[in-house]
């Protein structure tokens, strides 16, 4: 009687219960895993800024193509040059202002030739992306758009010396599926597109400037985590505003002077370098937690927010394609950032020395090894 009592309670309960708690038990410690890796303060962050960034892209977007079609103006350096006017008026009077050697003249005295070359390749990429509008449909730009992105991942790699890891490209794969996705929708709701050897010349405006974009977006980052963001978008302001006007002067001289000026182009003018500022202004600070390629990840669901204000400008119809288009491009956006980059400078460099900890998602590197990161930051 005394035997009996530790063998039926001991013995029978506890052997049955491993087993059927066995399978159970790496499901629910892999959940929780999942959630702290995939959803961490830094990567929710980094997505609330990459979509303010896509909502700054599709309004410069719409207001190009509502004033091309709508109104029938064509002045895209005109546009840009009025953004960089502003980026001039704000940062390059900042830089003015200073003194020492981040002063604008000591920059201009070191520097001014590699500034020419930036200024050259940004206002050419916008003047290209905001003239191909005029070729080709708004969806048609934004998808050809996507091929800076391996063009910028092959810049980083030889100039920034970014390594990737194998989840960065099943990433980026991802995210241009979700763009596949789109360019299906499209094909499905049986939106028209423009017709003739236009469309060719357009597209090949997209990857022109597209490329363009990738250069400026490497030195971008180079300059705002090497040295500071001011000095970008205050010698950025400085070249920009002299090679567009001196552009708008030769190209753009007759289109202007054929504009029939009423309030609402001038509102639409007001409204894209409003889109354009805030977006030259806000990048840099995204860029600087995270990486060039990140940033352009996330700012691909700017297609579905342009996609939401044809439905009533340009009488898109809808498909529920667009919304798993946008889901899957958010998947591998959070896969991308999941896991931080390698930065793998060599010993003797001209570049200044950077942190041992990488370039590329910084702040998420903080993040997950906050210590020994700290340490090594300081």
């Amino acid at each position: 009687m005394e035997a009996a009592p530790p063998a039926g309670p001991g013995a029978p309960p506890s052997q049955p219960q491993p087993q059927a708690q066995g399978p159970a038990d790496p499901v629910a410690a892999l959940l929780p895993r999942l959630r702290a890796k995939l959803f961490t303060w830094n990567i929710l962050k980094t997505i609330a800024l990459g979509q303010i960034l896509s909502l700054c892209i599709c309004g410069t977007a719409i207001t190009s193509q509502y004033l091309a079609e709508k109104y029938k103006v064509n002045t895209p350096m005109l546009q840009s040059f009025i953004n960089y006017c502003l980026l001039f008026l704000v940062y390059t009077v900042m830089l003015a202002f200073q003194s020492g050697p981040d002063s604008l003249f000591h920059i201009l005295k070191r520097k001014w030739w590699k500034y020419i070359l930036l200024g050259l390749a940004d206002v050419e990429a916008n003047y290209l992306i905001v003239r191909a509008y005029q070729y080709t449909t708004l969806t048609s730009v934004q998808l050809l758009d996507c091929f800076g992105i391996p063009v910028l991942m092959a810049l980083s790699w030889f100039i920034l010396y970014a390594r990737y890891r194998v989840i960065h490209f099943v990433a980026v794969a991802v995210c241009l599926l979700g763009v596949g996705t789109m360019v299906g929708a499209d094909i499905l709701s049986g939106r028209e597109d423009n017709s003739g050897s236009d469309v060719l010349v357009g597209d090949v405006l997209v990857l022109v400037g597209a490329s363009l974009y990738a250069i400026s977006n490497v030195c971008e980052e180079y300059i705002v985590k090497k040295l500071s963001r001011r000095e970008f978008l205050g010698m950025l302001g400085f070249f920009g505003t002299i090679i567009s006007g001196i552009q708008l002067l030769l190209v753009e001289y007759t289109d202007i002077a054929s504009i029939h000026w009423d309030w609402k182009i001038a509102l639409l003018f007001v409204a894209f370098a409003l889109c354009m500022f805030c977006l030259y202004s806000f990048m840099p600070l995204v860029i600087k937690v995270t990486s060039a390629t990140s940033v352009n990840l996330g700012i691909l669901t700017a297609d579905l927010y342009s996609l939401f204000f044809g439905l009533f400008l340009f009488g898109y119809q809808f498909s529920g394609l667009y919304i798993l288009s946008f889901t899957v491009i958010m998947v591998g956006f959070i896969l991308y950032c999941s896991t931080p980059t390698r930065t793998a400078e060599p010993a003797e460099s001209s570049v200044p020395p950077a942190p041992s900890i990488g370039i590329d998602n910084l702040g998420l590197k903080l993040e997950e090894n906050l210590p020994e990161a700290h340490s090594a930051f300081l």
